[in-house]
């Protein structure tokens, strides 16, 4: 046996879903670029559940069907209020109410392609709930419902804030859903994959998805970079800052990736959005810090930025706290889970890798009164 540690290089399954080939991310077939500059969130849905780009017929059905199951039972509202909640992250919250979801839907151990794709649905509508309901009621704020004449994009700011919300602040936070929706067999995915392969339930893979984004080397990385941003303060404070940092061997979050090495096609439209928005609220330093910081990192390293990079900044001018990006990386990720998920149950088989091996040999059994 070969050991490959972190299974870098590994392929492990076929997909018909996305890819990355030659640092080209494609969703289905259609490059990342073309989506996020022309596709809405809820067309990059249907595309991924059904390998085709929706009709305006089909793509009226999709929104409604979400519109229809966004609402989350009371039930889940209830227990996010018995939370300890100065000491829950966000992220806890919404691995266990997916969870809960699981115990209030009938349908969660009826296993045919119909009864999975129905669940795919309310997950994916959802999440957005789930999400802003907690976000509000922390603060001692009741949860808004959402609507159904906004888009995924809007009616998530508007749960959020209890406003609608303008069109540039829908439009980035839409692109953000576009780039973050899948990214091939990813940490998360493939978590949702093993625990799906055991012919497990949607909402277990969905659980199991969430646990492994909630890790700082996988979707914690944005928050992350916020909090370096605010700890650097001003673009005069970054170079000495990020100098400190390499000459320590500290990791700089947002930047390098697994799979890519000329960079992440993703970083360069959510740096485009994070210069647009950081102007419009009267807040460029932090555009401008972070310019700074791939300035430096491309010039010592050289490291190009992730999509996390970007995205800290992005999220932060639309008035997003900041232990809420990952959730809303999960709010996105989910469309790529469930793909994933229902992949999975189309040609199933039992994911078991093996271990080498490398603690001591035939050792006997010793009585306790005789052991030291």
């Amino acid at each position: 046996m070969t050991v490959t540690r972190g299974l870098e290089g590994v392929v492990a399954t076929t997909s018909t879903i996305s890819s990355i080939i030659d640092d080209t991310l494609t969703y289905v077939g259609y490059d990342i670029d073309d989506l996020a500059e022309n596709a809405t969130f809820e067309e990059v849905v249907y595309l991924l559940w059904h390998r085709k780009l929706p009709n305006k017929q089909e793509l009226e059905e999709l929104k409604k069907q979400l519109a229809e199951n966004a609402s989350i039972p009371k039930e889940v509202i209830d227990h996010f209020k018995m939370y300890p909640i100065d000491k829950v992250h966000p992220m806890a919250a919404l691995r266990t109410a997916i969870s809960l979801l699981g115990i209030y839907d009938e349908e969660a151990d009826v296993m045919d392609a119909e009864a999975n794709y129905r669940k795919a649905i309310r997950l994916q509508a959802k999440v957005s709930t789930i999400v802003t309901a907690f976000s509000r009621i922390r603060k001692g704020l009741e949860p808004v419902e959402p609507r159904k004449d906004l888009s995924f994009a809007a009616n998530f700011l508007y749960m959020l804030t209890g406003e609608e919300p303008n069109e540039i602040a829908v439009e980035a936070f839409d692109k953000a859903l576009v780039l973050h929706a899948d990214h091939e067999l990813n940490a998360s995915t493939f978590t949702a994959r093993v625990c799906v392969a055991t012919l497990s339930d949607v909402y277990s893979g969905i659980t199991a998805a969430v646990g492994a984004l909630k890790g700082p080397l996988h979707g914690g990385a944005n928050e992350a970079v916020m909090k370096m941003l605010t700890e650097i303060g001003t673009v005069e404070n970054v170079e000495q800052y990020i100098q400190k940092k390499l000459e320590n061997k500290e990791k700089i979050m947002g930047f390098g990736h697994r799979v890519y090495r000329e960079g992440d096609p993703r970083a360069k439209h959510l740096k485009k959005m994070s210069e647009k928005l950081t102007k419009l609220v009267g807040e460029p330093h932090w555009y401008e810090m972070s310019a700074k910081i791939e300035e430096i990192m491309n010039s010592t390293k050289p490291l190009p930025p992730n999509v996390d990079f970007y995205s800290a900044s992005v999220y932060h001018c639309l008035g997003i706290d900041h232990d809420l990006f990952t959730p809303i990386f999960a709010v996105s990720r989910m469309s790529g889970w469930l793909a994933h998920i229902l992949e999975q149950y189309e040609n199933n088989r039992l994911i078991r890798p093996r271990a080498e091996y490398t603690g001591p040999q035939k050792q006997k059994y010793v009585p306790i009164e005789q052991r030291i």
